[in-house]
């Protein structure tokens, strides 16, 4: 009866260390400082000769954000990790959809804001 319940009780440690390693590493609603929709017009890339149009549009993305969420960069610290904005794949596999010489006119685009103050750019929902 001993040996029982001594077996019970490794078994459920044993389920109980697996289950913690099977959770994926979920993000806390508390991460999220600011969440915004944008509709991001590209027409300007169209100006840029038809085969830098593409990484234009991504630059004018990347500039918009940064004007619109207020994101600073720290120019006094080292490394260029301080504040980042990121591009999810989705929004870049938009603008390339394509090819490089024909970016959409326009895009709606999610940008979120974390503690850190990094801002991620995500593909709006439905689009």
């Amino acid at each position: 009866m001993g040996e029982n319940i001594e077996a019970k009780g490794e078994e459920q440690l044993l389920e109980e260390e697996v289950s913690k390693e099977v959770k994926p590493k979920s993000r806390d609603e508390g991460d999220i400082v600011e969440e915004r929709f944008y509709t991001i017009p590209l027409g300007k890339a169209w100006i840029a000769p038809s085969k830098k149009r593409a990484p234009r549009a991504i630059r004018i993305i990347r500039d918009f954000i940064k004007r619109h969420m207020k994101v600073e960069t720290l120019e006094g610290s080292e490394g260029a990790e301080s504040r980042k904005i990121i591009i999810s794949n989705e929004v870049n596999e938009k603008i390339w959809e394509r090819g490089i010489e024909k970016p959409p006119r326009k895009i709606r685009v999610k940008a979120v804001k974390d503690r850190e103050g990094n801002v991620t750019v995500y593909l709006a929902e439905g689009d």
